[in-house]
């Protein structure tokens, strides 16, 4: 089967649009030697499409700036404003334990401590040994970035976080919180400003 020279013209903006996508897909998942704990680049084909951190259409009545995390749809998108977003694929936390509605970023944390609440602590007992906390670092369960969300000026002990288990992405298994693969949450971190508003939509 032949293909003309006009057919193969016509035809290459969409195989040009083709490679962008893919280059800029692996792109954002670069390895990003300059973080405090190195982090290798993630194989694209690692993870689904569909949990590619990419722009997408998104009508709301949210302003821009706002974070809203669609839950059963284990996505979170960062408003860009004019019907656009950043998409995410997040973990989301198990059946009793997620948090819904609203609340803003009261403050934000780069390789943060980890320090589980009493509630954990008191389900799982091997907590308690973290009572004091957990430094930061590849092994500390909050990753490389930490949003926390507060209501009323309280802290809800409720984070937007990094993982060391990106096999985590696109499920229902953490204590409440809401994952992101460490490279996604980087990104999101640098686009969020302290303050910003945070929409936890549930099923």
């Amino acid at each position: 089967m032949s293909i003309s020279r006009r057919g193969f013209l016509a035809g290459l903006p969409l195989m040009l649009a083709g490679c962008a996508s893919t280059y800029s897909e692996q792109n954002n998942y670069a390895a990003l030697p300059n973080e405090e704990y190195p982090l290798r680049q993630v194989p694209i084909d690692r993870i689904k499409p569909e949990l590619r951190r990419t722009e997408v259409a998104y009508e709301t009545s949210h302003p821009a700036g706002t974070v809203i995390v669609d839950t059963p749809a284990r996505r979170a998108y960062y408003l860009l404003g004019e019907g656009r977003a950043i998409r995410y694929g997040v973990g989301v936390g198990r059946e009793g334990l997620a948090f819904s509605g609203g609340a803003y970023v009261g403050r934000k944390a780069e390789w943060p401590t980890w320090t589980p609440t009493a509630n954990m602590m008191q389900r799982e007992p091997r907590y308690r040994e973290l009572a004091g906390g957990m430094p930061g670092g590849p092994m500390n369960p909050l990753g490389a970035r930490a949003m926390y969300l507060y209501r009323d000026g309280n802290d809800t002990h409720f984070r937007i976080h990094g993982t060391n288990q990106p096999q985590s992405i696109g499920h229902a298994m953490s204590s409440g919180c809401i994952r992101m693969m460490n490279h996604d949450v980087i990104d999101l971190y640098e686009r969020v400003k302290v303050g910003a508003r945070v929409v936890v939509i549930q099923a």
